[in-house]
Parts: C-alpha cells; structure tokens; sequence
C-alpha cells in the first residue's frame, strides 16, 4: 500500500501532494510499476499533534484526487485514509475501493454503518483521542490483550453492519510510547487470532527516527529493517512510502517463507 497524503503538513514530506494533480498522478503511477497493490488517499494529516481541518476541506482534497487517478489508472485499487463517513460516501461515489478509519469508527458513529451500505472492504485502526489528543493516552492494563477486545468488539459491529472485509491496523504511533510500538511489532502475531488480515504502517514513523537520532527523511534503512519483522511476524499488508524498498523486502520474505 502505497501513502499518497493530499495534505499540506504530513510529517513526510516527500508525500505531500496537495493541488497538485500532475504531480500526484506522477507519483500515483510511480508506486504502481514500482509494484503497490494498493493506493491510500488521505486528506486529513493524523500525525501526533496534527491540526483540525473541516470536512468539506477534506472532500475538496480527497474527491478530485480519487477521480483523477482513476480516470488514469481505472484497475488500480484506492484505499481512502478518513474517520469521517460524509468523505467514505464521497470517495466511494468517486470510485474508491476501500475505506481506512484510523479510528475504528470511534470519531464518527456512522462511519462503520456507511461503510456496511457501501459494501466495501474496511481498515480498522487502533486508536484513543483523536491526532491532538492521542499522546496522552497511552495507558494499558495488558496493551496486547486491550487492543485485541478493541478489535473483537469492533469486528461484531462491522460484521453486523454488512461489513465482510476487515482489515486491522494496530496503529503503530497512534496512542502508543515508542517502547510500546516495539512491543506490538514483537507481538504481532498475537492479533492473527482475531482471523483478518494485519495491515502494518511504520513507515519512517518517529518509532525508527527518534529511535535511531536521525530524520524522517533518513528512517528509510529503518523502516525495511521493520518490515521485514512484519512481515515475519503475520502482517499482509505493508503500509508504505517507499514502494519499491517494500516490494523487494516482501520478494525475499516470500523467498524465505514461500
């Protein structure tokens, strides 16, 4: 899954498309030869801290992007990075194929029932608070056990919504320390008990550069070194801005573990 953020202050820089469709069809199809399965559009930056933006603000980004590529690239497959089900609708009227809450529907109760009507495959993400909120809430009794009755319970209410297809996220930075983050990575074959498929998003996240004192812009080394514990560790989909690094580390662990 290849990140296209139509955001003004993604913590990445180099992801940072907004107004700009040449560029974003550029990059939409470098990710795609480059071997991405999956395109995630996102309009709202989540990164710690990250400031409010409006829900039409977020249309205005998210709709002309999604139509764009798929004029373009009509069998590539766009996942829609929002927690708001107004942008789930619009995407998905545009052609959007998946929706990514980073939420679990927790910022917006109508999310999971608006995704069950459009009967499209859904990412669900762990999370407490919201982007501004989400650093002070990294208290757990067992941080394992609390995230897998988070999706338990959330995995009921989708499946009772028509939702077939989840997809969970453990949310790696999102309400976590950074000591917490390793310990998830350690563990994440616990959640394969839950029965759907684990998405993976570490991609040059403060985990790998403040871990290892460098920048955003440097943590690529870092990120293929923890993909490849994801993926070790059950994860099918891998999260990413670096499509081509990914691919190749999926190649070999397929080429170890085949």
């Amino acid at each position: 899954m290849g990140i296209l953020n139509i955001t003004p202050d993604s913590f990445f820089a180099e992801s940072r498309f907004i107004q700009n469709e040449s560029m974003l069809l550029e990059r939409a199809e470098k990710m795609l030869q480059e071997g991405a399965k999956i395109l995630d559009i996102g309009g709202y930056s989540s990164r710690p801290g990250a400031a409010d933006i409006d829900t039409t603000t977020e249309i205005q980004r998210i709709a002309p992007a999604v139509r764009a590529i798929k004029e373009k690239f009509p069998e590539a497959l766009l996942s829609i990075d929002t927690f708001r089900h107004e942008v789930a609708l619009v995407a998905a009227a545009e052609g959007a194929d998946i929706i990514n809450d980073i939420s679990g529907g927790e910022l917006d109760v109508d999310m999971i029932p608006a995704v069950g009507k459009l009967k499209l495959p859904y990412i669900c993400m762990h999370m407490r608070g919201n982007p501004e909120t989400m650093q002070a809430k990294t208290e757990y009794n067992n941080i394992e056990k609390d995230i897998l009755s988070f999706f338990n319970e959330k995995l009921n209410q989708c499946l009772k919504a028509g939702i077939n297809d989840v997809i969970i996220d453990p949310g790696f930075g999102f309400a976590k320390t950074i000591e917490q983050n390793y310990r998830i990575l350690k563990n994440l074959s616990y959640f394969k008990s839950i029965g759907c498929p684990i998405l993976a998003g570490v991609s040059r996240k403060s985990m790998i550069y403040k871990t290892l004192d460098i920048s955003p812009e440097e943590a690529l080394n870092g990120t293929t070194a923890l993909n490849m514990v994801a993926l070790v560790n059950g994860a099918k989909i891998l999260r990413v801005h670096d499509v081509k690094e990914a691919t190749e580390t999926i190649k070999l662990y397929k080429y170890i573990y085949p």
